[in-house]
């Protein structure tokens, strides 16, 4: 998944980043690597933090257009710090960087929800997402929750009760703060095993 993220938004970054007479064109790789990072750390950290319910809202996001993204708090709190990796490592000013992010991370995040929620795309899965970002510990969760009766559980059915318009999800010592604290748990395993949370080197790995 994480391959496939580096590729959206290598296909989202051509007027922000490839045609963007700011940053040079030898740091390129370098610029879209970050963006990459900013968006699966961020998203990895929400989790670990037991934040599940927001990543959750964030992808049941019907407005993913015009300031719909932009404002949403994660969106925001990307932003903010693929600006500061901006201007720290590439040399951009502040007005630069954050026109670089503010476009480039709610664009790669609107077409993130938009693939992940696409019946027809096969590349990009809520379920799939959440297994990277936790290193597996999503599969276990659907394992429990099938073998507790919920058979055709999966991760939408949670996007639906917490607005209101899904099935019931758990049950007794089985529900969703179990499921978030499970979730949880493996994500905080995966920032320890990545020097405490970087994801560079891995992304990098699949530029070469």
């Amino acid at each position: 998944m994480l391959e496939k993220l580096l590729n959206l938004v290598k296909g989202t970054a051509d007027d922000t980043v490839i045609k963007n007479p700011y940053i040079p064109n030898e740091h390129n790789s370098e610029v879209i690597a970050e963006a990459t990072n900013t968006v699966a750390s961020g998203l990895r950290n929400m989790v670990a933090g037991g934040g599940l319910q927001n990543i959750l809202s964030l992808f049941n996001n019907k407005d993913t257009q015009g300031d719909g993204l932009s404002n949403n708090p994660i969106v925001n709190m990307m932003k903010g710090h693929f600006a500061g990796k901006l201007m720290s490592k590439f040399n951009l000013g502040s007005n630069q960087a954050s026109n670089v992010a503010g476009s480039l991370i709610p664009d790669v995040m609107s077409n993130l929800v938009n693939k992940t929620n696409d019946p027809n795309d096969n590349g990009f899965s809520l379920e799939g997402l959440l297994k990277s970002i936790t290193g597996g510990q999503s599969e276990q969760v659907v394992q429990e929750q099938q073998n507790s009766g919920n058979s055709g559980f999966n991760f939408q059915d949670l996007i639906g009760q917490f607005t209101g318009d899904g099935k019931q999800v758990g049950g007794a010592g089985n529900g969703i703060m179990d499921i978030v604290s499970k979730l949880a748990g493996g994500a905080r395993e995966q920032q320890q095993k990545n020097g405490g949370g970087g994801l560079m080197d891995l992304i990098k790995g699949f530029l070469k």
